[in-house]
């Protein structure tokens, strides 16, 4: 290997003790590809294996909830006590092949819950343009530690690899951090220390539930991007406070999908969107980090590495582009992902088509080069109304 391959291609331990096999994850995406009921789909058996065969040492299911009242979608997956354990453990088998681990994402939409099949309920209270939610009671609240840990315990117990707590991206865990969704005056809310309260007891839960040698990663926001939320300052601290827990990996990113905002992926950057913010935390924080966000080439993983901003790199849409990056990216010849370029971008246009691209990788299509970003979010949007109608049926008592 090359120089820059064995940057890439050495072990990183975490502090439990488990070893990932490179430098390369798979980070969590939506992919929407639930069966409408919160059950995983063959389409997903076979992405994920996919991606597992394509030589990343980490991939993550993003999304999964423990609780179908705060999904972010229809298409999102739910693991509860009732959950058919057979299609869960064939997803952990399929994601965990030729050494690679599957973690499953832990969600909660938290205010940002699916109105069509949901009840949006936050920290606090509001009423803005494209967002109404209520407020969580402190028995809700107290409630949340222990839901995460059953959730946690049923991934272990169906053979993934680890999970990751999602505090990022403004659904709960990361509405409780930020000013801007979080207006409480109880020991919830306030002080940093208070907004970041639920996040640790979360951790903490879920780490009793699984025992000190199974992975838990945690996905963090550098800020949120957004006048009145989470500032990289107070990001900062929250990353310290992590330092001293039990946690395995911080994953770093950034921006949330407030209504109007716009998102750090569809930014039209050549390179890693918070690497500033990984170095920074590189100075406070002793346990692994992951640096999630904008890597369009080899040189860029390899050069974060190497200056030592991150231990892994976290890449989304360059696997959707190219299943087996990993795998491209060995010897001396690198193949980089061939990003394409939009010539329209209407909101929510951009992810839509590679949320479809995931389908189309799921079912063994190809991708269309014609396909358009209307075109996809047009498709997209139509299966959400068909599942939606799902979803409540099977929910609905």
């Amino acid at each position: 290997m090359t120089g820059g391959s064995q940057t890439l291609f050495r072990p990183q331990e975490l502090p439990c003790g488990v070893v990932l096999k490179n430098r390369i994850a798979k980070a969590a995406m939506s992919d929407s590809l639930g069966d409408g009921r919160g059950n995983p789909s063959n389409a997903q058996f076979r992405l994920y294996e996919r991606w597992a065969e394509g030589g990343c040492a980490l991939s993550i299911v993003g999304e999964v909830q423990g609780n179908h009242q705060y999904a972010e979608r229809p298409g999102n997956l739910v693991l509860h006590e009732k959950s058919p354990a057979a299609a869960w453990e064939t997803l952990a088998r399929a994601g965990s092949g030729c050494g690679s681990r599957l973690f499953l994402q832990l969600g909660h939409a938290g205010a940002l819950a699916y109105g069509p099949i949901s009840s949006p309920k936050g920290p606090s209270a509001l009423s803005v343009p494209g967002l109404t939610c209520g407020e969580l009671t402190r028995d809700e609240i107290r409630a949340l530690p222990g839901h995460f840990a059953r959730t946690a315990r049923l991934a272990r117990r169906f053979g993934f690899g680890g999970v990751e707590l999602h505090a990022a991206h403004g659904f709960l865990l990361g509405q409780f951090l930020s000013p801007l969704f979080n207006r409480r005056a109880d020991d919830y809310g306030g002080s940093l220390l208070a907004r970041a309260r639920l996040a640790l007891e979360v951790l903490e839960e879920v780490r009793s539930a699984v025992g000190p040698e199974f992975p838990v990663a945690i996905k963090l926001n550098s800020s949120d991007q957004l006048e009145g939320g989470l500032t990289q300052t107070e990001a900062l601290e929250v990353v310290k406070l992590l330092d001293a827990s039990s946690i395995d990996l911080i994953d770093i990113s950034g921006g949330t999908y407030f209504p109007g905002a716009k998102s750090a992926s569809d930014s039209a950057g050549s390179g890693p969107y918070f690497l500033d913010f990984a170095r920074k935390a590189r100075q406070v924080a002793r346990k692994p980090l992951m640096l999630t966000g904008g890597f369009k080439s080899r040189a860029q993983a390899v050069a974060a590495i190497e200056d030592g901003y991150t231990d892994i790199v976290g890449i989304a849409r360059g696997h959707v582009l190219d299943p087996g990056l990993a795998r491209s990216w060995q010897g001396e010849k690198a193949q980089d992902p061939n990003f394409p370029r939009f010539s329209t971008n209407i909101e929510g246009g951009v992810t839509a088509w590679y949320t479809m691209r995931l389908t189309d990788l799921g079912e063994g299509r190809e991708t269309p080069d014609t396909r358009s970003v209307e075109d996809a979010l047009e498709t997209f949007e139509r299966r959400d109304a068909d599942r939606t109608s799902t979803w409540n049926a099977h929910f609905t008592p």
